[in-house]
């Protein structure tokens, strides 16, 4: 199992970023997938998941209204398309496969002016 976070960067506060996670080595479209957050200092956090088929979505309060989670089971990619970004949502942001436990290697997300 491989994933492969990107789209991370340097934003300032009020823009938009799009990450990406690429998936291989298992069956992509049969797993509900998630993007979780680590703060420096703080603990991992659940952001937003969402099932197989992409149907139904899942976000952190925070959050909601400004990230969404979408994915391309054809192109084995889940994407976090992030919005009105503030301050606190610096992080390194996570893919993960619900149920098999696999994690992405990280992409690092800054807002700042």
């Amino acid at each position: 199992v491989q994933l492969v976070e990107s789209g991370g960067g340097l934003v300032q506060p009020g823009g938009s970023l799009r990450l990406s996670c690429a998936g291989s080595g298992f069956a992509f479209s049969g797993y509900a997938m998630r993007w979780y957050r680590q703060a420096p200092g703080k603990e991992r956090e659940l952001v937003a998941s969402i099932t197989g088929t992409g149907v139904t979505t899942n976000y952190q309060d925070s959050v909601k209204g400004r990230f969404t989670i979408s994915r391309d089971n054809a192109k084995r990619t889940v994407y976090l398309q992030m919005n009105s970004l503030k301050p606190e949502d610096t992080a390194v942001y996570y893919c993960y496969v619900h149920l098999l436990g696999y994690w992405g290697q990280g992409t690092q997300v800054t807002v700042s002016s």
